[in-house]
């Protein structure tokens, strides 16, 4: 009996390490990557040699058997490190005419800043998304030189300087502290006096973006406009946490403090992105892992969720980050970051928005874990004009895999590439100083721009 159990443990262990090894450069088993695969290598070869050495293979059918489905994983672990050094070798060898038309549209996460050196240096990338491994155990200094040494690689092959995103939104959220100084979240102005709403949430844009300009960061991914959902608690919500991050439950509210927010980094010289339509405050699924559906009709959003992203992008020069929601009143087939009924219909058509449109991290279980490629591709002929692969930036090679493809076999709109080509050129000089930093301006403007939207 005792043998009996031991070979079935030997059979389960066995499985789910064939599992582990067919999977171990997959985004959910990142922190495999390195030492990690190193231990793999080291399993695969150890317990088949231990199997052989006890007498498993002398057993019969079912012996052997057990020792052949151990050597599995070393077989697979080798082929899909294969693959993934295959998929990184082509990215480099990509063409520069090809390289230069799709890489402006990507900003990728890194580990190993050679890496990303070689794509900004090769034009694969428009720029680069720091988080937290980039800053863990490292000072402000430090992180400042290892920017700087990214746009060096890109000077000096004549490009234009990278984009450097971070989320850093405040509060609960701020994945470059505490590198960087972190500052309260945006919901605690929620209760101020109205008069005081746009002048302190300035007041706290502007020197968060000094702070991130000063460490070379360009770009941050913030404000957070979803209204805050009514739930106080979430099953289904392991990583988002909007409860936790969104401003209010008022349009009015969110869109005063989000606008005056935006306005502050802008007077800092850092861009914006107002986060994440169409709004997850009325979704219960974690887009992180699952797919969402947001069957809220159009004419209601109109009226709550979506006030504050028209207020924020009437007033600012913000780019606007759309997630993977599907819309079910535009488009109830796929979700609203590839869809072009929502990017080109109703973002573009219907509000007239001709800003940036980034999508969000396309390494999330709602895009990653269904077809990947039809993403990047939609995305791309939709009126997306950066993709944003930031968890597990290494992701990048397969998502240009797919739109190197597309573009040989014609699947690419080149007419939508240009156009997005022409709203990146217009918004990626450095933000204009000359817009109003004086409060009180910053103050009748905030106010002359909901006024419009309630109109």
């Amino acid at each position: 009996m005792l043998g009996r159990i031991r070979t079935a443990v030997l059979w389960i262990l066995a499985l789910l390490f064939i599992f582990v090894t067919l999977n171990s450069n997959e985004p959910y088993l990142v922190r495999l990557r390195g030492s990690g695969h190193v231990a793999l290598l080291l399993i695969g070869l150890a317990v088949p040699l231990l199997l052989m050495l006890g007498g498993r293979w002398r057993q019969g059918a079912a012996g052997r058997a057990l020792v052949l489905a151990w050597c599995v994983p070393l077989i697979m672990l080798t082929s899909t490190q294969f693959m993934f050094a295959w998929r990184k070798y082509e990215t480099f060898r990509t063409p520069p005419d090809v390289a230069r038309l799709l890489g402006r549209h990507f900003i990728v996460g890194y580990t190993a800043v050679g890496d990303a050196a070689a794509l900004a240096r090769q034009g694969l990338i428009a720029g680069v998304y720091v988080t937290h491994h980039n800053v863990r155990g490292r000072t402000e200094p430090q992180l400042r030189a290892e920017i700087a040494r990214l746009q060096d690689a890109r000077r000096s092959a004549g490009l234009p300087s990278l984009l450097v995103a971070a989320d850093q939104e405040g509060g609960s959220v701020a994945h470059l502290s505490p590198t960087l100084p972190n500052m309260p979240g945006l919901a605690t102005l929620a209760d101020l006096p109205a008069s005081r709403r746009a002048q302190d949430a300035f007041a706290m844009g502007r020197a968060q973006g000094e702070a991130l300009a000063a460490a070379g960061i360009t770009f941050n991914l913030a404000p957070v406009v979803d209204l805050r959902p009514s739930w106080t608690r979430n099953r289904l919500d392991f990583h988002t946490l909007i409860g936790r991050r969104a401003i209010s439950n008022d349009p009015a509210v969110v869109g005063d403090i989000a606008l005056g927010y935006v306005r502050g980094l802008e007077a800092s010289g850092v861009r914006a992105a107002i986060k994440h339509f169409p709004g997850l405050g009325r979704v219960a699924a974690d887009t992180h892992h699952f797919s969402a559906q947001l069957g809220t009709p159009a004419d209601v959003l109109e009226r709550s969720d979506w006030r504050p992203f028209r207020q924020v992008l009437q007033g600012s020069h913000a780019a606007m980050m759309v997630g993977h929601v599907t819309v079910d009143a535009v488009d109830p087939e796929r979700p609203a970051s590839h869809s072009k009924a929502v990017l080109e219909g109703l973002i573009r058509g219907r509000w007239n928005y001709q800003g940036v449109i980034v999508t969000d991290d396309l390494v999330m279980g709602a895009i990653y874990g269904r077809d990947l490629c039809k993403a990047v591709v939609e995305a791309l002929n939709g009126g997306a004009d950066l993709l944003l692969v930031a968890y597990d930036g290494t992701q990048f090679h397969r998502v240009l895999a797919c739109a190197k493809e597309a573009l040989a076999q014609g699947r690419i709109d080149l007419d939508a590439l240009s156009r997005s080509d022409e709203r990146l050129k217009r918004w990626a000089p450095a933000v204009d100083r000359s817009e109003p930093s004086n409060v009180s301006t910053v103050l009748q403007e905030t106010g002359a721009e909901h006024q419009k939207i309630v109109d």
